[in-house]
């Protein structure tokens, strides 16, 4: 079961995105509240994401907290509600909103989610009024959000050289760290400002330093 995915955003659809792991392209259904959070096309993503298995297919669902990922498993244990109507109703209220609906009973808010009528939404509120709390208990740590894990980019940037790197702070070093930026799809331009930017501040850096460091500066900011 894949839990949580990290890597390249290769492109945004209006209800889902492809990240691209290295080895791997993943299609990812989200909320439009995810979606909206996402950087432009090469920055990195990390989410948690669940697997909804059918007998024709089976469909990522991604989230950027652990709470919202309970969240969307414990609205998809309601009779009438698929894993893309507990999305619409995460999108339009969020976690926190969604928590406070439920625990209010104000079956009006959940409605007020695309493709939920007042049937499914007064289902919600009493079917999860007494299991909202075990959600609501994961508190902080559930609210936090996924972090992009440096090594899972940088052993498919290293892996991309396709000589051995060098280990030494010299212009070889500098120029398999830039090979690699650039074989992860960065423009040259921006690669090699990055690198040059990396090398100026740890001038004894081998390449791997150097791509780690590279790729912090060439990650969105905000």
């Amino acid at each position: 079961m894949i839990g949580k995915l990290t890597g390249r955003l290769d492109y945004r659809a209006a209800d889902h995105v492809l990240i691209d792991t290295g080895t791997v392209g993943y299609l990812v259904f989200c909320s439009e509240r995810t979606l909206a959070t996402m950087p432009a096309a090469g920055g990195m993503v990390s989410l948690y994401t669940e697997m909804v298995v059918r007998e024709d297919s089976m469909t990522l669902f991604g989230f950027p907290t652990i709470a919202e990922r309970e969240w969307h498993r414990l609205l998809t244990t309601v009779q009438g509600v698929g894993a893309k109507a507990a999305l619409a109703i995460l999108g339009t209220l969020g976690p926190e909103g969604t928590g406070r609906a439920i625990t209010l009973g104000d079956a009006n808010a959940i409605k007020a989610a695309p493709g939920i009528g007042p049937k499914i939404a007064q289902r919600v509120v009493l079917e999860l009024k007494n299991k909202a709390p075990q959600i609501m208990a994961l508190g902080a740590s559930g609210a936090q959000a996924a972090e992009v894990d440096d090594s899972v980019v940088i052993e498919p940037a290293i892996r991309a050289v396709s000589k051995p790197i060098a280990t030494d702070g010299s212009a070889a070093a500098q120029a398999d760290a830039l090979s690699a930026l650039i074989n992860l799809g960065y423009q040259q331009g921006d690669a090699a400002s990055a690198v040059a930017q990396a090398s100026g501040d740890q001038p004894d850096a081998d390449a791997t330093a150097l791509i780690r460091a590279a790729l912090r500066l060439l990650a969105p900011k905000g």
